[in-house]
């Protein structure tokens, strides 16, 4: 899989989320190693949301994890705490901020 494959389908995940109600602001940079590896982020802002296969430099949440287990995430496979707590996804800046891509993905399903 290439960063391409890998970031089309989180984008097309993310981009169904039913986010209408989320207010505030939630910028995640994600950078994924191994194969399809690279770095985009999600913005979620007031009801909308914007994926990007570009670095956030002023986010509040960069995620780094293997390929693999940021699209179990980014799928709802895996839980984003779960993942943190084993060692799968490591996470630097607003860890509450963070917690938050769980709900989110839930609202990803229609």
């Amino acid at each position: 899989m290439t960063f391409q494959d890998a970031f089309n389908e989180i984008k097309g995940i993310f981009s169904h989320a039913n986010v209408q109600d989320y207010r505030g602001h939630l910028a995640i940079q994600v950078t994924m190693t191994g194969e399809g590896g690279g770095t985009f982020y999600i913005e979620f802002s007031d009801g909308n949301v914007a994926i990007e296969p570009y670095d956030y430099n002023d986010h509040d949440v960069w995620f780094i994890s293997d390929t693999n287990d940021f699209l179990q995430i980014a799928r709802g496979e895996m839980n984003v705490v779960a993942a943190y707590t084993v060692g799968k996804v490591r996470v630097e800046g607003d860890l509450g901020k963070a917690s938050e891509i769980q709900r989110l993905v839930g609202w990803t399903r229609h």
